[in-house]
């Protein structure tokens, strides 16, 4: 379970609390009278960010094999006009 803090500690202790979630990979809840409104949590891998993200996921994954912009010569409907 992560530790909760109120705001006004975490604000006093933010640069402790950065270096203990780094150490131990514990996440910490910020609260306002109570209530969630952030969270510390330990930076991820950076190969684990790139995999996360939807952009050049595959990247590398497709091969181009012949002329891709040569015609084929096979008629298309579009071409009877």
């Amino acid at each position: 379970m992560a530790k909760k803090i109120p705001a006004g500690e975490f604000k006093a202790q933010c640069l402790m609390l950065m270096d203990r979630v780094k150490k131990y990979g514990q996440a910490v809840t910020i609260t306002k009278h109570g209530k969630p409104v952030a969270r510390l949590v330990p930076a991820q891998d950076e190969v684990l960010e790139k995999v996360q993200s939807p952009f050049g996921v595959m990247a590398g994954t497709a091969e181009i094999k012949g002329d891709i912009v040569k015609s084929t010569g096979e008629k298309w409907s579009a071409d009877e006009k």
